[in-house]
């Protein structure tokens, strides 16, 4: 087993706002060292690409790391599926699907996640009839706190339950994902939509292409900046040139305001690969802006218009701390902790500047603005964990469930963090 004191590279998240508390970090080269790591630890958490903004992958314990474990991809064909090492990113797999003429329903906008960690945080692309990267999950390969190698399949019992784990069950070493054949899309950008109109047909919006994202400044309380449509190659018809009076941009854009468009995925409505296409940003370059904050609520879809206008209203409170807010449809699925169980839902995404004490400030404010309209945070960003421990049980109807589940899989509490523990779990 390769062990390593703590460096640059894993003592701080992504974002740099959550200095990690693991007392070492260690990097198993086998899964037998894995469990021999896990059976002896009293913490552990894994440590994936560290795109998390709070505190949900932090420890006092061992910090866990991929870096030596294989890095498997196998395809099955006869299943339509892929079994891949949890450590990998989507930036990584996606064009070895490719090569092999399959691809994934849907991808982030970052590319630079890995599996496990999306999945366990139920993260997400865009798409009226597309789901969580987590639905896209046929199996999971955890090692549970005795060391155990268990795998959980659809129809098992508890898989449901076991897919957004928030890391409370294990150290996931694999997952199965549902593959579709390879296909191809083409981005184009609108800019400059009326709210008004947007609101007055949104279905019509979001259903314009295969994967839709509206971007605000809430600069202007009643102008989009920005609708990206991503659209498949071979769908149907064309798309208009232009949306409720908005016209196609003439040169690349980027969400945010006076950036170079370079780090995103080609645009101008030219096709190509699926996975250069659906996530917003490439690979090779850094994630969005670098430096920032992120929050995201979502909503069942029933109150999309509602909360859109209500975010209207809070414009003059957010602008001043935000750099982009996106707006994005999500398909619903069955997964007890996804923010889109039992419903489709609308996500209301947040890209911050660096201010975390302002932030924190604001956040309680948009919660309860939000309230009444069924909000779920998004877990792997910044949302206030005050009295979470009582309001998680109303928004997931399978919360009680999770709870015994992680009780039955870590007696021990070997996973169990600040951030579980101020959640109830």
């Amino acid at each position: 087993m390769s062990t390593a004191g703590p460096t640059a590279a894993v003592t701080r998240n992504w974002a740099s706002n959550v200095v990690y508390g693991a007392a070492d970090v260690v990097a198993p080269g086998s899964l037998d060292e894995l469990a021999d790591v896990v059976r002896s630890a009293d913490r552990v958490k894994a440590l994936g690409s560290r795109h998390c903004f709070n505190t949900i992958a932090d420890t006092d314990g061992l910090h866990v790391v991929s870096s030596r474990l294989p890095a498997e991809v196998g395809i099955d064909s006869e299943r339509g599926v892929v079994r891949a090492a949890a450590g990998l990113r989507y930036g990584d797999l996606a064009p070895a699907l490719h090569r092999e003429g399959w691809a994934l329903a849907n991808l982030a906008s970052l590319p630079h996640i890995s599996l496990a960690g999306a999945v366990a945080t139920g993260t997400h692309g865009s798409g009226d009839a597309v789901s969580s990267l987590a639905s896209a999950v046929a199996g999971v390969e955890l090692v549970t706190a005795d060391g155990e190698l268990r795998t959980f399949r659809r129809g098992d019992a508890d898989f449901e339950g076991v897919v957004v784990s928030l890391g409370a069950l294990g150290i996931v070493t694999a997952l199965e994902l549902d593959l579709v054949p390879a296909f191809d899309v083409a981005q184009t950008v609108y800019e400059r939509l009326p709210l008004d109109a947007v609101l007055d047909d949104l279905e019509a919006v979001t259903g314009l292409g295969y994967s839709v994202s509206m971007f605000h400044t809430w600069r202007d309380p009643d102008v989009v900046d920005q609708l990206w449509v991503k659209r498949r190659a071979d769908a149907a018809g064309t798309l208009p040139e232009a949306v409720l009076g908005a016209a196609k941009a003439s040169v690349k854009r980027h969400p945010l305001p006076d950036v170079s468009a370079d780090s995103c995925t080609d645009q101008l409505g030219a096709p190509g690969e699926w996975y250069a296409r659906l996530p917003h940003f490439k690979l090779e370059f850094t994630p969005s802006n670098g430096e920032e904050l992120q929050s995201e609520f979502l909503v069942p879809r029933r109150h999309a218009v509602a909360a859109i206008a209500t975010m209207r209203d809070l414009a003059d409170r957010v602008a001043p701390l935000l750099q982009v807010c996106e707006l994005r449809t999500v398909a619903r699925d069955d997964l007890w902790l996804s923010s889109a169980y039992g419903a489709d839902v609308l996500g209301i995404h947040f890209t911050w500047k660096p201010d975390q004490a302002g932030v924190e400030r604001l956040l309680p404010l948009i919660e309860r603005a939000l309230e009444p309209m069924d909000a779920r945070p998004h877990w792997g960003k910044l949302f206030t964990l005050e009295g979470a421990d009582e309001r998680m049980p109303r928004l997931y109807p399978r919360w009680t469930d999770f709870a015994e589940l992680r009780e039955r899989l870590d007696p021990r509490g070997v996973f169990r963090n600040d951030f579980l523990a101020r959640l109830g779990l």
